[in-house]
């Protein structure tokens, strides 16, 4: 199960786990099908689900229609995630509370309910999307900065309770990526130059970078690794 699977990093981790052998349930906040199609083109089940994953009710009926269809859930990406750019001191509460509903209770919550399926067979991977910002404050994105603190600190914490039961929780923190929650960054030239000047590699990271973390936290290659922050920042906390 993939959140925000339709498109940038939650479509491409979709189609890697997909090439690596899974079947996918894709679940996002309106019905698209291109992902889904391709998912399907590769041999490979996929079940897309649409709706607001703030809401619990909605968690708990995606999880349902996941078991009744599948049987089991081995795998959840919690990856959906929005930004709202404002100074601190403008901020609304209207937007603090919709980025933490979605970035940082849902992945909670999902979690949760997966999980009650993961333990009764003793197994299960979940791999959440954390940030650079788990790390730092950024500029003018408050919330979204304590959102993905608050996924770096959910991550270790059900990683201290789960771990003995066979479930191993994880986090990607992406670096910068070509996405559309970039686009600001990327269209204004100063903030462009600046960031990529300071990555090693010396570009932004592409939705297909995240292919092979995502891959190796679900798999068992990642059963002794547990409460982690995988960095795919093309060495940006390196610097």
């Amino acid at each position: 199960m993939v959140t925000g699977a339709s498109t940038g990093l939650g479509a491409a981790m979709s189609l890697g786990l997909a090439e690596a052998g899974a079947d996918i349930v894709l679940v996002d906040h309106r019905e698209r099908t291109a992902v889904a199609d391709q998912i399907r083109d590769l041999g490979r089940k996929a079940l897309s689900l649409h709706g607001d994953l703030s809401k619990l009710e909605t968690i708990n009926q995606f999880v349902e229609e996941t078991l009744t269809h599948f049987g089991k859930v081995d795998i959840l990406v919690n990856n959906a995630g929005i930004i709202r750019r404002t100074p601190a001191i403008d901020f609304s509460e209207t937007d603090w509370d919709a980025v933490m509903d979605l970035n940082s209770k849902a992945v909670f919550f999902l979690s949760q309910a997966v999980a009650r399926d993961m333990l009764k067979r003793g197994y299960g991977k979940i791999v959440n999307i954390a940030s650079l910002l788990s790390f730092s404050g950024g500029i003018t994105v408050p919330s979204y900065a304590a959102s993905k603190g608050a996924v770096a600190q959910t991550t270790k914490a059900l990683a201290n309770e789960w771990a003995q039961h066979g479930i191993c929780v994880n986090a990607i923190a992406p670096g910068y990526m070509v996405t559309d929650n970039t686009q600001a960054l990327r269209e204004n030239p100063e903030r462009n130059q600046a960031i990529t000047a300071r990555i090693p590699a010396n570009r932004w990271g592409n939705p297909e970078d995240m292919k092979g973390a995502v891959v190796f936290l679900a798999s068992p290659a990642s059963d002794y690794v547990n409460g982690h922050l995988l960095t795919v920042d093309g060495g940006w906390m390196a610097r």
